[in-house]
């Protein structure tokens, strides 16, 4: 079977037609304040929709611009926000839709991560409806075009346990991007103090903390700490911002970041 994962929010997290989704990712990574940098080897990225969390995603991909062309795959780390289980699944579709076309899915590697066994399952359920990965892959076309992917949901899972085994499997010009929004519904002024808290605990590379911090992809998050630990990357804070600034609500609120870890050099893998 020909199995390529369709869109499933396409129209409502972003716009469904091709030529509108292109012209707003452009004009998003167009505005962005960051400047691309070769050094970036992972990144947190928000998954809201694009009125939302957009301009705070566009600056973590403006980042990642400088390996257009250049990188070799993209190990795309999201949470299962609607399908609880145990692990980290896998699907092998050989690629991914969107109105923009078709990307490409590294279906070796994710057969390689399934032969280790536990954490890792093939899992198809937790993909069908979640919009966790899907919401980056536009930009990831427009930033990194013909990159592919090796998308993985997250289950309940100790974050070091993962990092450890996807360790031997990064090599030079693969990235790691990790799917995260932070508080969800406090009022501004709490969301701030509460996304702050966790964003230091980020920017110190404490794992745990991560792990226990109030956003919904924090053991994604916490993965991609633990591997930043572990190959010397170091987190910079890109963007901040509270889904008032676009809805101007600010009794409720979504808390997005943007971070970046930069490498130094080529990576001394364990």
């Amino acid at each position: 079977m020909d199995l390529v994962r369709p869109p499933a929010v396409a129209g409502y997290f972003y716009p469904m037609e091709a030529k509108r989704l292109r012209q707003e990712v452009v004009g998003l990574l167009h505005g962005a304040q960051a400047s691309p940098d070769p050094r970036v080897r992972g990144l947190l990225s928000p998954h809201a929709g694009y009125l939302y969390s957009g301009k705070v995603a566009a600056e973590g991909f403006k980042a990642l611009s400088a390996w257009r062309g250049r990188a070799r795959r993209v190990f795309l780390l999201g949470p299962s926000h609607f399908v609880p289980f145990l692990g980290v699944a896998f699907y092998p579709y050989r690629a991914w839709a969107t109105p923009l076309g078709e990307v490409a899915v590294d279906l070796e590697g994710g057969r390689r991560l399934g032969e280790k066994g536990p954490p890792f399952l093939v899992y198809e359920e937790p993909f069908r409806e979640e919009h966790s990965l899907e919401v980056l892959l536009p930009f990831l076309q427009v930033a990194l075009p013909g990159t592919p992917i090796l998308p993985l949901l997250f289950g309940e899972v100790d974050p070091q346990e993962v990092a450890e085994a996807l360790l031997p499997e990064l090599g030079e010009g693969d990235l790691v991007l990790a799917s995260s929004d932070l508080s969800h519904y406090h009022p501004d002024p709490v969301a701030r103090k509460r996304d702050q808290r966790t964003l230091e605990r980020a920017l110190a590379l404490d794992v745990e903390g991560v792990a226990q911090g109030e956003a919904c992809g924090h053991l994604p998050w916490a993965t991609l700490t633990a591997l930043a630990r572990a190959l010397g990357w170091k987190p910079t804070l890109l963007a901040y911002a509270t889904s008032a600034e676009a809805s101007g609500d600010t009794g409720r609120v979504v808390g997005y970041a943007a971070v970046a870890y930069l490498g130094q050099g080529s990576p001394a893998l364990g």
